[in-house]
């Protein structure tokens, strides 16, 4: 697969995409907006939007800047041209991060999260993940929870109090020929590879965010512990 970072002018900010370019043979599974679910893919693009994004029709404004043919599309505010990279042995993986509102996954009914106004607010945390053999679709569901969890624990041990943020996306692409493999979890062969890969990238990422931002590590928000 081929990684390219482009730019574009929008609302008045320079704002960068990252277009992976799978090419023939290739389906992916998906939680984004554009080509999600499990299908071909040719291309997946992770593009940036400006801050306070609040667009009511993401989808078209992902295709007005998508390649032809079938794909995969995720809108974030994180800097796309920050974006880190991984690889173990064969899968590779590309990451944007950004942690303005770390939230764990269960928190208490009616518990107000900033990261949910407006309604379309992209994803914060966007992973990419190809892996350059056949699958199941069990499988790839199983290497969705893989990526999760390996997310899940560089934040924690980066020492963020939170699983991600509201808004994440994933997908996981593979070839569509060959034997798939049965199995995606982080002790399975090629899920191994996925969750060390994803963990490196969010990980840097991370540091990386950290930086740049000047922040400390945020205060936990309301958990089920709180209760």
């Amino acid at each position: 697969m081929r990684l390219g970072l482009s730019h574009r002018e929008e609302d008045g900010a320079r704002l960068a995409s990252l277009l992976w370019e799978c090419g023939p043979g290739w389906r992916a599974i998906s939680s984004a907006m554009l080509g999600g679910g499990i299908g071909p893919v040719g291309w997946v693009l992770n593009a940036q939007v400006a801050g306070g994004y609040s667009r009511m029709d993401p989808v078209a404004h992902l295709l007005e800047m998508a390649p032809p043919g079938p794909g995969v599309g995720m809108l974030t505010a994180a800097a796309v041209d920050r974006f880190t990279t991984a690889a173990d042995g064969g899968v590779e993986v590309a990451a944007t991060v950004g942690l303005r509102v770390p939230t764990w996954a269960a928190a208490p009914e009616g518990t107000p999260d900033p990261e949910l106004a407006p309604m379309y607010l992209p994803g914060t945390i966007n992973i990419v993940v190809a892996v350059p053999v056949a699958m199941t679709d069990a499988a790839l569901v199983n290497a969705v929870m893989t990526v999760t969890e390996a997310k899940t624990q560089a934040l924690v041990e980066e020492g963020f109090p939170g699983t991600g943020t509201a808004s994440d996306a994933v997908c996981v692409a593979v070839r569509e020929e060959g034997g798939a493999e049965l199995f995606g979890g982080p002790r399975s062969a090629w899920g191994a590879r996925v969750a060390r890969a994803v963990h490196n990238a969010v990980r840097r990422g991370t540091r990386d965010w950290m930086d740049r931002s000047g922040r400390a590590v945020p205060e936990p928000s309301s958990g089920l512990s709180d209760m």
